[in-house]
């Protein structure tokens, strides 16, 4: 059988693909068990101490709030815009992906889940180093290791590899789905609320 890949192009301090975590596992325990999942960075905002524009911010609690909305089962601290000073760098929160990632095999899911409870939940900032090595604790990393890796050369380079295939796979916004079958890609179209029209999706390709 040729290779069957799902690739899941996100950022783990992207709000929508918060909003996407449930329906994403709900999709991955129905997939047929020869696809493979591969997870690929897609970095909304680079490096910046500056911070966030009063216009932006605003901008990005008016979407809290419609995803809400649109997910009820989804809620966000806005606590986090009174606690902290914002910075529109989602960068160092794409690097810890990866730093974790170097420490074991589950340690990339477990991240981006840490994040987005750091975030979104905690009203903590992920723009922040120590917000960073706080999740990796949490999880169970080798902190002072995870500390050096996530400033070093070779966690970046490996960073803009994956921004580099997020743009080979066409996926200029996130969550995206990408559906790799025989040597063809195919969108699939991502749903918030219902897995099973993402399944019919990928069951028609493979049909």
């Amino acid at each position: 059988m040729s290779e069957s890949r799902l690739f899941y192009i996100y950022d783990p301090m992207c709000s929508w693909c918060y909003a996407f975590a449930d329906c994403w596992q709900k999709l991955q325990d129905k997939l047929p068990g020869h696809i493979q999942i591969a997870y690929v960075l897609g970095g909304l905002a680079p490096d910046t101490t500056e911070p966030m524009p009063e216009e932006m911010r605003t901008m990005i609690q008016q979407t809290w709030r419609k995803i809400e909305r649109m997910v009820p089962s989804v809620h966000f601290n806005y606590a986090f815009w009174a606690d902290n000073t914002p910075i529109r760098s989602t960068y160092p929160a794409c690097r810890a992906i990866l730093a974790a990632s170097r420490q074991h095999s589950t340690a990339r899911t477990e991240m981006l889940h840490a994040i987005q409870i750091a975030y979104y939940r905690k009203a903590l900032n992920p723009s922040l180093p120590e917000t960073l090595i706080q999740c990796a604790d949490e999880i169970g990393l080798d902190t002072i290791r995870f500390a050096a890796d996530l400033v070093s050369a070779e966690i970046d380079a490996a960073l803009k590899e994956e921004l580099n295939m997020a743009r080979t796979l066409r996926a200029f916004s996130f969550p995206s789905l990408r559906f790799l079958h025989e040597e063809k890609l195919y969108p699939v179209n991502v749903d918030y609320s219902d897995e099973n029209k993402m399944l019919s999706e990928i069951h028609v390709v493979i049909a």
